[in-house]
């Protein structure tokens, strides 16, 4: 069943028991992109939900929409806030307008809650999209002002996720503090450390992406609500812009604060950028860490095999008990997709012409799934991963003991010269280590190559003259 609705362009077919209208309708017939509505993203109708109660509140103080039409949107809003009426919001996230599609899906939304609310038929004129949900606002100052409260919702989740990674990263350094290992650069031999360090260096290395990220965050807290078209103020009241971000930090706890220059800030998409720079700067992070994972589980009976990663699928179709890396591979393709999604967010804030970046609906689906799967990626990382990780501490062990690289230890003591020919001679008759400097060439006793080898001189080397 269906009804007809009308602009000023025409007359439109709206399925029966929907909330929205005619307006939202054209902009879910013109745009099929994506193929994915804004309702995928919960946190977008609750940041808009939040600014137009925030927008009503501010209006009905100032008396510029009536109180009691005020009060309906402003309960509407509250549904939205809630999380409700997320399978209203149909439009795609890629549009052309610059998000006026979704802005007047909210609003249609809000008018047809708000009629309901009052007794009245959805539709009722007594509520307008434009004018009364809508008043004193703009696409271009709404939609940014929701998309930079969805963001901080988004980023805090991403946190979150972030930070618990660490923490297990830190959790398993206590585990494996005592586990001797061989540290390598350019994948060649260099000095011992223990698993505990390898550990606790993933950890820190992702930890501190925390702040790249919080400060990232700080950038959004400036907005340019009340901006309207190009951020001239035109149709709102000389009051309204300032009374309702008032209203938007009160009801959100987020301190926000309209941008000093209103015209700059409707054009300016420099928090997105930043916001995205340090999603893929932790995403290069975790490349790395993952890459590191990947090389140490190697074998398990022909590579390094210093870590036994958990066990979660047949590796192959074709090859009997083989087992793949599977978590760090799939975190790798995450993060990989999250830097790729740093270029469009790039190319889209770079695209901006005069009063209006009209891009940002391709910079909010870039980010929201940037976002979304680096949040994913953290959590499968650390559940089905590393807090699951074992380390093969007696064959790292012989690993250590059977490498040329510990001579360093000895070099304080002989000479960079002296160490590097034990060293070369070792390497051209497979000879260990212990059988030339003590066993051949005496330059140790083996009381001394016992205290010079000890695990924590190895670990935490000092020098002894």
């Amino acid at each position: 069943m269906s009804h007809i609705e009308s602009d000023f362009l025409g007359e439109l077919e709206i399925p029966d028991g929907v909330y929205y209208g005619v307006q939202t309708m054209r902009g879910k017939q013109n745009f099929f992109i994506t193929e994915e509505a804004m309702q995928k993203e919960p946190f977008f109708p609750i940041a808009f939900g939040y600014v137009k109660k925030a927008a009503a509140m501010a209006n009905k103080e100032l008396g510029t929409i009536p109180a009691d039409v005020a009060d309906a949107l402003i309960w509407a809003a509250e549904q939205l806030i809630a999380g409700k009426y997320n399978d209203q919001f149909v439009t795609d996230w890629l549009q052309g307008g610059a998000g006026t599609s979704v802005n007047m899906n909210v609003n249609e939304v809000l008018c047809g809650l708000a009629c309901e609310h009052l007794g009245l038929p959805v539709g009722d004129k007594k509520v307008s999209p434009n004018d009364h949900a809508n008043f004193g606002q703009s696409t271009n100052d709404t939609y940014p002002t929701a998309f930079h409260l969805s963001l901080l919702l988004r980023s805090n989740v991403l946190l979150k996720s972030v930070e618990e990674l660490v923490a297990s990263f830190y959790k398993k350094a206590e585990e494996t503090k005592d586990v001797l290992k061989m540290g390598r650069t350019h994948l060649q031999d260099a000095v011992p450390m223990s698993f505990g360090q390898e550990f606790h260096g993933w950890g820190f290395t992702i930890a501190d992406e925390i702040a790249t990220i919080k400060e990232a965050q700080k950038h959004l807290l400036t907005i340019n609500l009340g901006a309207t078209a190009i951020g001239t103020t035109v149709t709102c009241h000389p009051d309204y812009p300032a009374l309702a971000s008032k209203y938007l930090a009160e009801l959100t706890g987020f301190d926000f604060k309209n941008s000093e220059d209103l015209i700059a800030a409707t054009s300016d998409c420099g928090s997105y950028v930043a916001l995205s720079s340090a999603v893929k700067s932790l995403a290069v992070k975790l490349t790395k860490v993952c890459n590191d994972l990947r090389l140490l589980a190697s074998g398990p009976r022909t590579g390094l095999s210093e870590l036994i990663l958990p066990q979660l699928q047949p590796g192959s179709s074709i090859m009997p008990g083989k087992v793949n890396p599977v978590i760090p591979e799939v975190t790798n393709q995450a993060s990989f997709l999250a830097i790729g999604l740093d270029t469009t967010v790039m190319l889209a804030a770079s695209a901006g012409q005069l009063e209006l970046n009209v891009m940002e609906p391709v910079i909010s689906y870039a980010l929201y799934l940037q976002m979304k799967v680096m949040t994913n990626a953290c959590n499968a990382l650390r559940t089905k991963c590393v807090d699951g990780i074992e380390v093969n501490a007696e064959h790292c062990k012989d690993l250590v003991m059977g490498a040329l690289g510990i001579v360093t230890l000895l070099k304080p003591h002989f000479g960079y010269k002296p160490c590097a020919a034990v060293a070369r001679e070792g390497f051209l008759t497979g000879k260990s280590l212990h059988q030339l400097v003590v066993e051949e060439k005496k330059m140790l006793t083996q009381e001394q190559w016992d205290e010079t080898f000890t695990y924590e001189n190895l670990i935490n080397p000092k020098f002894v003259k």
